[in-house]
């Protein structure tokens, strides 16, 4: 089964752009979905996530910036585990 993912950001976030480009280069190694989703057209989400972006939610879990390489491999592998 893959894995489903999402990643809460924000246009013109860099730190959004590169955990994006990051998970696109893991998908080889740790296959799963994901789903950008854009706070900007909820204030619901503002309010959630705004100071706290990029958000992964994975596997019930959220991880908050910064999300360099090795938390985001570490993510996956752990919402792997909890699925397997």
């Amino acid at each position: 089964m893959t894995l489903s993912a999402t990643l809460y950001t924000k246009p013109g976030c860099h730190l959004c752009e590169d955990a994006a480009a990051t998970l696109g280069r893991l998908r080889a190694r740790h296959p799963h979905e994901l789903r950008l989703v854009d706070i900007t057209s909820d204030a619901t989400l503002v309010r959630a996530y705004g100071a706290r972006i990029p958000v992964l939610a994975i596997a019930g879990r959220e991880y908050d910036a910064p999300l360099p390489a090795a938390v985001l491999e570490r993510a996956l592998q752990l919402a792997a585990a909890d699925q397997g």
